[in-house]
């Protein structure tokens, strides 16, 4: 069975959002781990804890995706905006992982001038300072598109962040489809050479969660704007062979297409119904 769901808002708690989720025929769920464009977060109590844990046992949830905000820049030379970026990730793999939620995502930054080698070795202090090793959570970079000085367009720049760190055990990867086309990897004519070139890199193990997007923007075009599924420049085809590549199927696959609720439960009742699966809940 498919494990898929989409980006859900936790305006009613994070096991409101579980809730929602159910009733979007999903069975897994990404969420912010605090305000993606401030600094503020709603702390969870321990009945809203136990109570995500019983919705997502009760419904077979596969690993839930946590991001963090986009106002976090760990590859920042300036100094209050490199702390900042330090103390969500301080606090949001610890919070994450204290709600029992597998992975946590992140872009790895923008280097704004001082070199893609200064950006990673920042970004490389940072992580240092937010994953101690005895967590369960796993950390993911996210390959990015590559639109001005951001870091990530490339494996290779990912598994310099990876390698430098002092836990590597604990960062894995979380490929965008819409990220990776935009940069340059052509998953719509060459997927298998793409994932070879990943392997080579960086190692499928290490890819643990896939965001499911179709891209506005062209091939190689470095510009990040996601398209709903099958009306970008990916298209259905491209996407439903990652869906099913063998090697691929099993990991979660999180939507962040431009819908709402509503239109990302009718996009994941088309997915299955195109993969011919029964929707979870209804079976039909």
């Amino acid at each position: 069975m498919l494990t898929i769901g989409s980006h859900m808002s936790i305006a009613d708690g994070i096991a409101g959002a579980a809730q929602n989720a159910v009733e979007m025929e999903a069975n897994t769920m990404q969420i912010f781990t605090r305000n993606p464009r401030g600094s503020g977060y709603r702390a969870c109590s321990e009945k809203e804890r136990e109570r995500f844990d019983a919705i997502r046992r009760e419904n077979g949830f596969g690993p839930v995706l946590a991001h963090a905000p986009y106002t976090m820049n760990l590859a920042s030379a300036r100094e209050s905006t490199w702390e900042f970026a330090c103390m969500v990730i301080r606090e949001d793999v610890a919070r994450m992982d204290a709600l029992g939620i597998e992975n946590l995502v992140f872009h790895p930054g923008s280097h704004t001038g001082i070199g893609v080698c200064a950006g990673i070795e920042n970004i490389i202090r940072g992580l240092d300072q937010g994953i101690t090793g005895r967590e369960r959570i796993t950390v993911l970079l996210e390959t990015m598109s590559g639109k001005g000085t951001e870091i990530g367009a490339s494996f290779e720049e990912l598994k310099a962040i990876r390698d430098g760190v002092s836990h590597p055990e604990r960062v894995g990867i979380c490929l965008d489809t819409c990220h990776v086309f935009s940069a340059g990897y052509d998953i719509v004519h060459d997927l298998e050479g793409v994932l070879e070139e990943f392997d080579r890199v960086l190692g499928l193990p290490l890819l643990r969660a896939i965001h499911l997007n179709d891209s506005l923007a062209p091939f190689g075009s470095h510009k990040d704007r996601h398209a709903v599924i099958g009306e970008g420049q990916i298209g259905m085809e491209a996407l439903l062979g990652v869906l099913e590549h063998p090697r691929l199927k099993n990991l979660p696959f999180y939507l962040e297409t431009p819908l709402d609720d509503g239109g990302h439960k009718r996009e994941i009742r088309m997915i299955r119904q195109q993969l011919g699966e029964a929707d979870p809940v209804s079976g039909a």
